[in-house]
């Protein structure tokens, strides 16, 4: 299961609460669809300094940190894929470990949108569908268009599923700056894929809609 958070906008304490909801329901992978790119960092950093309780990083954590990369880095295990679940991790789980389990792509208005070493979208297999994580829909080119199957993206209030043709566009809604704050599922469903969104406290809000991959011909939202 994949665990889908878009539009966190600072609210580390909203993304936190959609990790662990998520994670309770059985995502092992998260897309990140931005909307602000770097609160992946800061929320780690801020689990990080929980764990710790509270104090300050100090020489002998840097030193530890250190010391555990450079243990382990000549066996470090390939980054899983959209649709891999890696071995669970422990409530110590380090920045490796967490940015593993993370697929990210950039919004507009930050520095990471120019670096060309960030990707503006990320293309991955899920299952036997071909996804495109991207924040913004509007900047998916033709190309996109022609070659992925299902689009997973941020910048809507909403959670929504909608389907052109064979193509499907799903969106988790916004853990800021919206009515409700709301994070999504996806799930392999036999050939298919099923997403599933959630407000925070655990209530469904979009009912599980199933993505017939490789079928439909004709435009229909939901």
């Amino acid at each position: 299961m994949i665990g889908v958070i878009s539009d966190s906008h600072g609210d580390l304490a909203a993304f936190d609460a959609a990790y662990e909801l998520l994670r309770e329901k059985g995502a092992r992978r998260f897309l990140f669809a931005g909307g602000r790119y770097t609160d992946l960092d800061a929320w780690i950093l801020e689990r990080r300094e929980k764990a710790r309780g509270g104090r300050e990083y100090s020489d002998m954590d840097f030193l530890a940190d250190v010391t555990q990369w450079l243990s382990s880095k000549d066996a470090l295990p390939r980054p899983p894929a959209f649709g891999e679940a890696p071995g669970d991790f422990s409530a110590e789980e380090d920045r490796r470990l967490v940015l593993e389990r993370f697929s990210r792509v950039p919004e507009r208005d930050c520095l990471q949108y120019m670096d060309p070493n960030i990707p503006r979208k990320m293309l991955d297999m899920v299952g036997d569908a071909l996804c495109c994580l991207v924040y913004d829909k509007n900047d998916l080119t033709r190309d996109d268009l022609l070659n992925a199957t299902v689009f997973i993206h941020g910048k809507e209030s909403e959670p929504n599923v909608v389907q052109i043709g064979p193509r499907y566009f799903l969106t988790p809604g916004r853990l800021a700056g919206a009515a409700e704050q709301t994070c999504g599922l996806i799930e392999k469903a036999d050939r298919n894929l099923r997403f599933t969104a959630f407000r925070l406290d655990g209530k469904v809000v979009l009912e599980p809609r199933e993505l017939q991959l490789g079928r439909g011909t004709k435009l229909s939202v939901k």
